[in-house]
């Protein structure tokens, strides 16, 4: 089966110079749900809005569902939903004359089972006849979703979707994700919420500077890339690591009572065994040994050091 969105080069710049978008290459497959990850002005929001035809290129080429955005631009966007950062609504309309407005503007016959079907999978269809001015912020989000989806897309971007909402509302919309994905919604999200992606995405792909920096499996990310660290905690404080203990690498801790080493799951020996043994024999009491492993948040913080340091 042909990817659902194909990005080619692509490449977005202006006239002072600044580069939004630098020779990006991304291929999405129907039915995963893509999580990128970014700081601000990343370019995360530029290559959303050029997908969607809202910005154009300066090079390049994008093909959604087979439709190049250029000259299939109709078909291409017919089968693309967008969810953008601002809230933007009609206050004094009702909800489901908004979403049933949003259904029209794509040339979509009027259908009411459609709409009701996404209102309640949605949680809005008890609030169908609510102004928007009346609405939450939660709720305008949702609303924000059943509008994108009216007109029934196979590709959904959600442009920092739980922005500004709490943690209980990210959690409900995060449900509200896999729901789609199990209607066959293929889904792009961006997000600065690291546990989001951790949640919810197939795939992860990380942008800086208008670089895509990789593209992953979600598993086979955490799995390359991650690592362990074991915290060895001691029953008195050290003014510093022992000679005997410095080819271990360890940090110390501020308060000099705990000592962390890092180590590969992959590797043939993580070397735990023979630490604890020298540990012992530089007569240090254990209290305790905890190990940790690194989350998406340790692996996108060190791409994008890594990233700043190439770039000096």
């Amino acid at each position: 089966m042909p990817p659902i969105l194909e990005i080619k080069a692509l490449r977005k710049s202006y006239r002072d110079g600044f580069e939004a978008l630098k020779a990006v290459d991304l291929s999405i497959e129907q039915g995963e749900i893509l999580a990128l990850l970014g700081p601000n002005g990343a370019g995360k929001t530029t290559l959303i809005s050029t997908v969607c035809g809202i910005t154009n290129a300066t090079s390049g080429s994008v093909t959604v569902g087979g439709h190049d955005i250029i000259s299939g631009f109709r078909q291409a966007r017919a089968i693309t939903g967008l969810v953008p950062q601002e809230i933007n609504l009609e206050p004094f309309e009702t909800v489901i004359s908004t979403v049933r407005f949003s259904r029209g503007l794509f040339g979509k016959p009027r259908n009411d089972a459609e709409i009701e079907r996404i209102l309640r999978q949605l949680s809005l269809w008890d609030k169908r006849n609510t102004q928007i001015r009346a609405l939450s912020g939660g709720m305008k989000r949702r609303v924000l979703i059943a509008k994108a989806l009216s007109h029934e897309p196979r590709l959904l971007f959600l442009d920092e979707p739980t922005a500004g909402v709490d943690v209980e509302l990210r959690k409900d919309m995060w449900e509200i994700v896999k729901a789609l994905k199990a209607d066959g919604v293929t889904i792009v999200l961006t997000t600065h919420y690291i546990e989001e992606a951790e949640a919810i995405a197939d795939r992860i792909g990380v942008i800086a500077k208008g670089e895509l920096l990789l593209i992953e499996d979600k598993d086979d990310l955490m799995a390359r890339m991650g690592r362990k660290q074991l915290d060895v905690q001691l029953s008195a404080p050290l003014d510093a690591v022992p000679e005997a203990l410095a080819g271990y690498g360890l940090v110390r801790a501020d308060d000099g009572r705990t000592l962390t080493y890092s180590y590969d799951t992959r590797a043939e020996r993580t070397g735990i065994t023979k630490l604890l043994q020298d540990v012992a024999a530089a007569g240090l009491v254990l209290r305790d040994v905890v190990t940790r492993q690194s989350s998406l948040e340790d692996i996108f913080v060190d791409l994008v050091h890594d990233d700043k340091d190439n770039t000096q």
